[in-house]
């Protein structure tokens, strides 16, 4: 590490994210973020009503050249002043995961930059080290991530080296439950909002959280002793549609914003309720939150209210890096590198099940 702007001690890492639908370009050096570009195809997605694989490759291959320059232009760093350049290896989509891999290879090489391949999950926990407001990030700490297509609760002893999984979603992401029901209460995609938007009453009366009982997947005493961690979103969302349908039957209307509170008010008691298991279980007081879900106000508020009852420190990075960006990538790969490992070699790919105990692929030996 001899940049002039950069160093083994505070790097200047360029990180790459193409996991799903959005082109993540960011920038850091050392814990300092610099740039968080992101271009997203979302507008793209909408009119199918969820992410299309193929639509999402492509797009990125759209945008990554201009999410580069961008990314750059923003930080006022060139690429020679570069010490490393960081990818998303996985999990995702693979499709759009290889346009990612392909790009930061051919970066690296030309530029005679290292390169270093990590884990998508465990980036999202890198991004609240990139909070200036925050106290530094302690270890352990029980982190909850939940976005469109991953639900997973994590026991972080080591962001470089140490990350357990205790459990994830059985079928339905939380993202992927929310594009659902808002489908069949007939709201746009991205579901997360327009689910929020119902229940807050941004167009009537808010809805009750509690006018409708829907099931809490996994919760019960006989799932517990197997499934304590886990979560399963895909009978909630079974439920909502009969819920519906029989009122439809019967020539009701459907209150739309007590379905929307009451299906939301499911979803965040079941994650919170196994996060701060966890917490208690593992006697640790910390709970991370990440993950474009995190957006949703009343998860943020449960997870705050319900964590300072039980005496557990919440700690929620700020939204523009709860999304799927480049900068928790390379957050990532500079903690890596200030740890001292050494970077990846070539021999690795776009692996859409990566697991997250795997959080640097293909290290030098």
């Amino acid at each position: 590490m001899n940049a002039s702007t950069g160093s083994a001690a505070e790097p200047l890492v360029l990180g790459i994210e193409t996991s799903c639908d959005e082109t993540g370009i960011g920038i850091v050096r050392g814990r300092t973020l610099l740039s968080n570009t992101i271009a997203s195809s979302m507008d793209e997605h909408a009119r199918y009503g969820g992410v299309v694989p193929e639509v999402a490759a492509r797009a990125h291959l759209e945008a990554l050249q201009p999410s580069i320059e961008a990314a750059l232009a923003e930080s006022g760093v060139a690429l020679t002043d570069l010490d490393a350049v960081a990818v998303t290896s996985g999990p995702g989509l693979a499709g759009a995961l290889m346009v990612g891999v392909g790009a930061a290879k051919a970066l690296a090489v030309s530029l005679g930059k290292p390169l270093y391949a990590v884990n998508h999950l465990v980036g999202h926990i890198a991004a609240d080290i990139l909070d200036d407001d925050a106290e530094p990030l302690e270890y352990p700490t029980v982190a909850l991530l939940v976005s469109g297509g991953h639900t997973s609760l994590l026991l972080v002893r080591d962001l470089t080296t140490d990350v357990e999984l205790l459990g994830e979603t059985m079928d339905d992401a939380a993202g992927e439950a929310f594009d659902k029901v808002a489908r069949l209460l007939g709201l746009p995609y991205p579901g997360g909002p327009e689910i929020d938007r119902a229940a807050d009453g941004s167009t009537g009366a808010p809805g009750d959280p509690k006018a409708i009982a829907f099931p809490r997947g996994l919760s019960r005493a006989s799932d517990m002793a197997k499934h304590r961690y886990d979560f399963s979103f895909s009978g909630l969302k079974t439920a909502v549609a009969r819920w519906v349908e029989q009122r439809e039957r019967a020539g009701e209307p459907v209150p739309v914003a007590d379905v929307a509170a009451s299906f939301r008010e499911a979803v965040v008691d079941v994650l919170v309720t196994k996060a701060l298991a966890a917490c208690r279980d593992h006697g640790v007081p910390r709970l991370l939150l990440g993950g474009g879900v995190i957006a949703n106000r009343r998860l943020r508020d449960t997870a705050l209210e319900r964590g300072a009852a039980e005496g557990v420190t919440v700690r929620i990075p700020p939204l523009s890096l709860c999304t799927d960006n480049g900068a928790m990538i390379a957050a990532l790969a500079s903690e890596l590198i200030m740890s001292g490992r050494e970077p990846s070699t070539l021999a690795f790919g776009a692996d859409s099940t990566l697991p997250v105990t795997e959080i640097q692929v293909a290290e030098s030996s």
